[in-house]
Parts: structure tokens; sequence; C-alpha cells
């Protein structure tokens, strides 16, 4: 079932999305190299708190911690640990705010320190591919229309996109219809609709796209060991264009 949601729902979402950026900015003032990804976890719940906010999916179906922490070949749902980055390390910090009942999800991939130029450039492709998606959230156009926008820009540039996982929309529950993979044909899919909120997050690859899992039966991670990054917003279908919940104030 799709909840189609009505300007105010959609403005006390847009709330919820502006402390999730600001979070978001004051991660990138504290990460790096010797900094743990436990230490991150435990700074979004306590920031969160000031504002009379939580993280969602602390708790959701067991997950136990307030941020899914990736790192390098981690593709998502990485556990915070105690492990301190180091230099050449990427990690995507992603996680979903609850304001007074109204959610907001957003992740960011994070370089740590100095990293290589091949992974400068995923980690760009991956940005860009996002807005490239968000460009086709616009009335009329189909689920399609999106996931084909990210895959032509992404493999045109040399790296894959992970097919085992989705965008998806979100509110009153952090994962509802419809599901918005990030690859897949011009035209085809759902038509997007005025008032439909969704998540569009492109996972990218730098080898193969194939995932699997590890034993904690969260992780997900590239079959082979090539670095993955992701980038993600939540965006409202409006008649005035796809409007980003998810930026700062």
């Amino acid at each position: 079932m799709i909840h189609v949601k009505t300007e105010r729902e959609i403005q006390l979402m847009r709330e919820a999305g502006k402390l999730l950026a600001a979070c978001h900015q004051e991660i990138a003032k504290r990460i790096g190299p010797g900094v743990t990804t436990i230490e991150i976890d435990r700074f979004v719940e306590t920031f969160l708190a000031k504002y009379g906010a939580k993280p969602e999916q602390k708790g959701y179906r067991g997950y136990p911690y307030a941020t899914c922490a990736s790192v390098n070949d981690e593709i998502c749902h990485g556990f915070p640990r105690n492990e301190p980055l180091k230099e050449g390390d990427i990690v995507t910090i992603d996680f979903v705010v609850n304001l007074r009942g109204a959610l907001a999800d957003s992740a960011w991939t994070y370089a740590i320190g100095d990293v290589s130029e091949d992974v400068e450039k995923l980690l760009d492709v991956t940005e860009q591919s996002l807005y490239k998606g968000i460009e086709q959230a616009v009335l009329g156009n189909r689920i399609g229309d999106i996931g084909h926008a990210i895959q032509t820009y992404v493999e045109a540039r040399g790296f894959s996109v992970v097919r085992d996982f989705t965008g998806h929309g979100i509110g009153p529950t952090i994962h509802e219809e419809p599901y918005v993979p990030h690859f897949g044909e011009k035209g085809k899919g759902m038509r997007l609709k005025e008032g439909m909120v969704i998540t569009i997050e492109p996972m990218v690859n730098m080898g193969a796209w194939q995932s699997k899992m590890d034993p904690n039966g969260w992780t997900a991670r590239t079959i082979d060991g090539s670095y993955s990054a992701q980038y993600e917003h939540t965006i409202a279908i409006t008649k005035n264009g796809p409007l980003i919940l998810t930026t700062p104030a």
C-alpha cells in the first residue's frame, strides 16, 4: 500500500529532514582517521535526542544501533564498531530520523583522510548518480525512469549498480511501497504521483554489483572485496518537481 502524503505531512517530514542533514554536517566535522563508528553512532543518538528526535531504525526488526556504518567493501547495513577508521577508508553513515512521528532517511559516504583517485571517482560518480535519479522524480514519470538514469550514468563510467537493495517509499514506517530500483528501463514501473515520498539511494561498486551477507544477517558486502559507496536523499513528488527533504535549512 502506498501512503500518499498531504502538504502538511510533507512539511513535517521536511523538518525531520533538516535535522538529519544538520546531523550529517556535524558528522562531517568529526569523522576522520582514528575515530570509531561506534563513537559516531553515539553522537548521532545524542544529537537527535537534544532536538526531541530519535533514530528510527534502532530496534527496527531487531537492528541494534542508531546508524548503519558501512566501511570500504560493505555495501549497506554495516554495524558500528570500536575499530578506528584509518587513512584511505570510506564509510557510509545511514540513518533515519523520527521527529514527532515524521520520518526522513539519508545516507552519505565519507572519505577518511586522503583516498585514491579511483575511490574519489567512485564517490563523485555515486553522488552525481543520485541527482541524475532525482531529476527523473517528476509527475508522470515512472519508477523505471529513475533507475535507468542512474544505471546509465554509473555504468558509462566503469562502475556497477547494486541490484539487491533499492530505494523505497517512506512514512509512516521506514520501508514502504513503492520500491525504487537503481537500475531499469525507461517508461517501466509505477507512475509517480503527487504526494508520494520516496528514497533514492544508489549503491555503487568499483567491481561487480553482486553482494554477499555477513553472518550477522544484516551487513551486505561486495563479493569481490571492491569498495562500495552510497548517497541517499528522501524526495517528495510535487507538482513543482522533486522536493529534496533531507537538505539543510
